[in-house]
């Protein structure tokens, strides 16, 4: 059912896959926020671009006793996690707060984490039973706060952070890092400009797309990988059209969360490219995954005919193959002013080998619609840069 222009969404508490409070206004129930969950003195944590915005002060300032990290840069390294940890422990803080987006919100869990561990973050990389190195009381709760509507990261258990040394991008995991409380404010989002709302809303598009497609079986998650592309699909032309339509703001923001809980089903061969590159070239990821999406989904073609053919019948696009869908994805971005190459990013391929072995060991990779190799990756990179299809 879709709502009308400006027409406010109900205030409302979710539980499911966490506690979250939906609602125009409510990250003034922030100090509530804290209270519910016993936290007394929070590390208030957000990146560097927002640190000085008017929302996000009046939200620190109505904390008594928080203590301030803002030095979470775009891409956040493992160095930002250790800073916000030192920072969590000396000040003998007991919970997060985590505003802003994917970015703030991964390194707000990942200080979480090991603020009171012995062991440094990579220790709890997302590798065989890594997570269960972690000292599960000494894991600070966690309440996340999403300003963008695209990473979903504010119920997920995990955290994506660059590792400089090596120039990778490592995922964090611990079910601990799920936040305990979400406050999903619409207004915290009409802000952004047209293209951030483009890029991070592409961001969620292809997490519920990937998601559908890939290959672990979880019926729950794909269907609401459907249902987040429905969302996406009807409102992010509009969120994007007028920044200040609460209502398709407020759509965006289910729908990015909704992406992030279908995940759980696994990701695929964009995030697998994604991941490298914006490490390489600290790219916005929204904005890669918006790029790569259509070539994946070329060369995964004959293993996506039957998930897309329901995704296209459940969109009511004209045609249900893959063929047609990409033709759409292609369109859709383009309406974006998404541009439809790597090139155009200043993305060039004198390193494909090397892309392509990274791609090829990130963890997305296993749960691709088909199995591919490095050389297919690296292929799948080149594609994009060139943009050729015919090769995939």
């Amino acid at each position: 059912m879709q709502t009308s222009p400006n027409t406010p969404l109900p205030n409302t508490h979710w539980h499911y896959p966490t506690t979250m409070w939906f609602g125009n206004g409510r990250i003034a129930e922030l100090a509530t926020a804290c209270d519910t969950l016993g936290i007394k003195k929070p590390l208030f944590v957000t990146d560097t671009g927002l640190a000085d915005f008017d929302f996000v002060v009046s939200a620190y300032n109505s904390l008594e006793r928080a203590v301030f990290y803002g030095g979470v840069h775009a891409n956040p390294s493992g160095q930002n996690i250790t800073d916000g940890a030192n920072i969590y422990a000396c000040s003998g803080c007991d919970g997060v707060i985590a505003m802003g987006g994917g970015s703030a919100l991964d390194c707000g869990k990942a200080i979480a984490l090991i603020a009171h561990q012995n062991l440094p973050v990579w220790a709890f990389e997302d590798k065989g039973d890594n997570w269960t190195k972690a000292d599960k009381n000494r894991i600070g709760k966690i309440i996340a706060v999403p300003t963008t509507a695209g990473t979903g990261s504010e119920v997920g258990r995990a955290a994506v952070i660059t590792d400089t040394n090596t120039q990778d991008k490592k995922i964090i995991f611990h079910p601990q890092m799920m936040p305990s409380l979400v406050i999903t404010d619409p207004e915290l989002t009409v802000g952004l400009p047209p293209h951030i709302t483009a890029w991070t809303g592409m961001d969620a598009m292809t997490h519920a797309v990937e998601a559908l497609c890939a290959t672990h079986y979880h019926p729950m998650a794909a269907g609401i990988a459907v249902e987040a592309c429905r969302l996406i699909c009807t409102y992010l032309p509009q969120a994007v059209a007028d920044g200040t339509d609460i209502t398709a703001r407020g759509h965006m923001l289910v729908a990015a969360s909704m992406g992030a809980t279908a995940f759980q089903r696994g990701l695929g061969s964009v995030h697998s490219l994604a991941h490298p590159l914006g490490a390489l070239y600290h790219t916005h990821h929204g904005l890669l995954n918006a790029v790569i999406l259509p070539y994946a989904l070329q060369q995964n073609r004959h293993a996506i005919a039957e998930p897309i053919a329901y995704l296209s019948r459940m969109l009511q696009l004209q045609t249900h193959t893959v063929a047609g869908f990409i033709a759409y994805i292609q369109e859709f971005t383009e309406r974006l002013h998404i541009p439809k190459t790597l090139s155009a990013l200043g993305i060039d391929t004198q390193q494909a080998q090397t892309i392509g072995k990274k791609a090829y060991n990130d963890p997305s990779t296993a749960t691709n619609a088909k199995s591919v190799s490095a050389d297919d990756l690296q292929r799948l990179f080149e594609a994009c840069v060139s943009g050729n299809m015919k090769d995939l």
